[in-house]
């Protein structure tokens, strides 16, 4: 099993460049990029918009050029995960056209601009993007899910959020079908108190997070039940912050390796009883 996940992460990382595309946000004033996978075949097909973490969409190599062929091994590996198995995937800069294309640093939470909220703003992307891949022909409008990592997977609990900037009175029929959350931070004011979640949530956080606390996600996921919220919540042992990221670095821990094994395995399995169903 680790040869066999070892061998994907490989191939995802040496797969094409994805088609660059552009839309508007539902802030009404930025102009979004956004990176396009696309499966073979021709028809309609289902579609996960992908919403990047603190430090953005691109490698860490970068070196001041920000494109599609410089997108970080991580996003590259889910893209192509996606089109491998049907869906378009979207992955949407949020940061490089509000002009911080690097990025933030690790512990500048309180720093960051108010741009670039997880809580005001990035929803208000989510939803530019959602408008957009249902302008598409090769998308079915109606089967439409969110994944975000770190920052996106808080942008992605605020965009679920019956209270979601961006959306009036949202449903899976009007909003996206599903979402799925990787290590979130779950203590922000736009989560706190009541929430519940209009359409089926996932949310997967790892016990030895060094960024966030996984405790706060367990207590904020059990108020979201509670409130009636389709919500799943998966805790992987002694997994770290971004535990996904295909560097060495990351997957030689082991339980790195396993916690991205089984989010891929669980990931496929709740996309497709919810978007392919």
């Amino acid at each position: 099993m680790r040869k066999a996940h070892l061998l994907m992460l490989a191939a995802c990382t040496l797969a094409a460049a994805p088609r660059t595309v552009h839309f508007q946000s539902e802030d009404q004033s930025t102009r979004l990029v956004a990176y396009l996978w696309e499966p073979s075949g021709g028809g309609q097909h289902a579609a996960i918009v992908l919403l990047h973490g603190r430090a953005g969409p691109y490698s860490s190599l970068a070196k001041g050029v920000y494109n599609a062929t410089t997108l970080s091994k991580r996003h590259q590996q889910w893209g192509e995960f996606w089109a491998d198995r049907g869906y378009i995937a979207l992955l949407v800069d949020s940061f490089g056209p509000r002009g911080y294309p690097e990025g933030f640093q690790k512990g500048s939470y309180s720093e960051r601009p108010a741009e670039v909220s997880e809580q005001t703003v990035r929803p208000l992307d989510a939803y530019g993007a959602l408008r957009y891949l249902r302008g598409r022909r090769d998308v079915d409008p109606d089967r439409i899910g969110v994944q975000g990592w770190s920052n996106g997977g808080m942008t992605v609990l605020v965009t679920m959020s019956d209270q979601a900037p961006g959306i009036a009175n949202p449903t899976p029929r009007s909003g996206f079908r599903a979402a799925l959350a990787e290590y979130p931070g779950c203590g922000m004011d736009a989560v706190k108190g009541a929430y519940h979640a209009y359409a089926p949530l996932l949310v997967m956080v790892a016990s030895a997070d060094e960024e966030v606390s996984p405790k706060i996600c367990a207590s904020f996921a059990r108020r979201a039940k509670a409130a009636g919220s389709a919500l799943e919540f998966i805790e992987y042992e002694g997994a770290e912050h971004n535990y996904d990221d295909p560097g060495k670095k990351k997957q030689s821990n082991p339980a790195n390796q396993a916690a991205t094994a089984e989010t891929m395995r669980r990931a496929e399995a709740f996309f497709g009883r919810h978007l392919l169903r």
